[in-house]
């Protein structure tokens, strides 16, 4: 109640933050009309001339930010005919800070990181800007690029698949460097294998903004970034323990501590773990033809067994890997998407490879490794955007000392957020989900549907080519086409079935016809396990004052 009271009376926290930013970003705009009179030329000439001063150390990036944030929005309204808004002044503020910007979708969050971004390469000790995959490395590159050429800075782009260190060195050497978190990640670690400084691609750690940042910095944090070699040994094992694993009976761990496990082998889902028990071992004694499966010339066979059980019984196909053109990949937990020359390490890969029956590639041993999180807290200034860090704010607060602040939308969201609906069962839920898309579908409201993984994304589509509904399916299966399909959804009578990735970046138009219809219809079918994952999917309507 006293909280309440106070925050009445004198605002959040975040409002008075805010406040203070809305105050620097009067006296911006109070230069608006001095730099409009200017041509190019004149223009161009005053940004220089403030990049010298900087490059020199007569003055510092804080001492020429007003004049060089109003530069950038008028080169932003000559070069992309975009003008930054207020409140992406704010925004630009918060990120030159080394902070995070919440920004709701459609805010513009990719202009705005332009204004941290110009300001900090003046310093010439280049500026890495990092997004999610490499269509939005490449896109914002292109972009954005050409508001960096008009004020004289040159970009470059680091993509997967391109392993020229020529290019790479090149591409880290322009003041301003968009590419994904891997990328940057792996090139870190291939540097520090080089022989010397010389050989070295990367050329330091000044500033970074990190685009959808709590899925890089939160959902990613811990995931290790390796880089492997071959361990030469043979791959005959996996194939031996996974008919060894499909021969043993799951048992029930016992409800007293004191009592003992049924069948062969107990699984313990919360910590993803499988426990062998005394019976289980005398059976994997007699399939492997050994005395004591422990004994220290068969302790790799133990090894096998316990990563070959896992893949049996704990890992899912289309749901924690896919099976693609041969290959056993990996599926995101958090984000959906594939994850592309990862692999299980300790021999799980193999192992789900040998119960798949797929070409086994050989194991490998660990040369150099990085987590994301300890990869980002390299640089000397960090900072970050996205639609939705508050849930998370305390994680950014305590592990990278990086502050979240709230800006407000450009203009009011009038979207409509419905309660949820509670069904007994799983069919009923489905009937109502398709009666609904057949409803919306009849009139040309376009909807996106929200699942929670790629099985029950392909239950919604069978359902729908049962009806007749035309309509696209994005997950881990197909998203190269993510940028794509997740463009085309507010198109009038488009349907879209999504998983957690839903096409963050990429904004989704409608037009009037659509506006009219009550904008674009999302259609969550399940809770995700984070909060922050159902409020991305919500954020992907009703962007700048659009309906929904």
């Amino acid at each position: 109640m006293f909280k309440k009271v106070i925050h009445g009376i004198f605002g959040t926290k975040n409002d008075r933050i805010v406040k203070q930013y809305a105050k620097r970003a009067a006296q911006i705009s109070a230069l608006e009309e001095n730099y409009a009179a200017m041509d190019d030329a004149a223009l161009k000439a005053e940004f220089e001339a403030l990049r010298a001063q900087v490059r020199a150390g007569e003055k510092s990036t804080d001492d020429v930010l007003n004049e060089v944030f109003a530069i950038v929005r008028e080169a932003g309204k000559r070069v992309l005919n975009m003008r930054h808004f207020d409140v992406q002044l704010i925004g630009g503020l918060v990120l030159n800070d080394g902070a995070i910007a919440e920004m709701k979708t459609g805010e513009g969050k990719t202009l705005v990181a332009t204004l941290a971004v110009v300001l900090n390469a003046m310093e010439g000790k280049g500026v890495h800007v990092v997004t999610v995959n490499d269509y939005l490395a490449k896109r914002d590159a292109a972009q954005m690029g050409e508001l960096y050429e008009f004020l004289g800075l040159s970009t470059g782009v680091i993509v997967g698949g391109e392993y020229d260190d020529a290019k790479r060195k090149a591409a880290y050497a322009c003041d301003i460097t968009y590419g994904t978190n891997n990328e940057f990640g792996f090139d870190y670690l291939r540097d520090n294998m080089k022989f010397s400084a010389d050989e070295k691609v990367q050329r330091g750690h000044h500033f970074v903004i990190v685009d959808e940042v709590d899925s890089i910095l939160i959902d990613e944090a811990r995931t290790p970034l390796i880089i492997s070699g071959p361990t030469n040994r043979t791959l005959d094992g996996y194939i031996k323990a996974n008919e060894v694993a499909r021969q043993m009976i799951r048992g029930e761990a016992p409800a007293d501590p004191k009592g003992k496990a049924t069948g062969d082998f107990t699984v313990d889902e919360k910590n993803r773990a499988v426990l062998i028990t005394e019976a289980g071992i005398s059976k994997a004694e007699k399939l492997f033809d050994v005395d004591n499966l422990y004994s220290l010339e068969n302790a790799v066979l133990s090894h096998y067994l316990d990563q070959a059980l896992k893949a049996n019984y704990l890992f899912e196909k289309d749901v924690h890997y896919v099976v693609r053109d041969g290959q056993v990949v990996i599926v995101d937990e958090f984000t959906g998407r594939l994850s592309e020359g990862r692999r299980f390490s300790e021999g799980l890969h193999q192992a789900l490879e040998a119960k798949e029956g797929v070409q086994i590639q050989e194991e490998s041993q660990t040369l150099a490794d990085i987590t994301f999180q300890n990869y980002f807290r390299l640089y000397e200034k960090l900072a970050g955007m996205t639609g939705t860090a508050q849930t998370e704010a305390t994680e950014f607060s305590q592990i990278y000392k990086l502050e979240v602040v709230s800006i407000p939308t450009n203009v009011p969201v009038i979207r409509k957020d419905q309660n949820d609906l509670i069904y007994k069962t799983e069919r009923e839920k489905f009937d109502a989900v398709i009666g609904e898309i057949k409803r919306l579908n009849s009139k040309g409201q376009p909807v996106l549907v929200g699942t929670a993984s790629i099985e029950k994304s392909e239950k919604l589509h069978e359902l729908l080519v049962k009806e007749n509904i035309a309509h696209s399916v994005l997950n881990a299966k197909n998203h190269e086409r993510e940028a794509q399909i997740i463009k085309d959804a507010g198109v009038k009578g488009a349907v879209t079935i999504a998983t957690n990735m839903a096409g963050r970046g990429v904004d989704i138009r409608i037009d009037d016809e659509v506006r009219a219809l009550g904008g674009l219809y999302i259609l969550g079918t399940e809770r995700h396990e984070s909060r922050r994952i159902d409020n991305q999917l919500r954020g992907r309507s009703g962007r700048q004052g659009d309906p929904g």
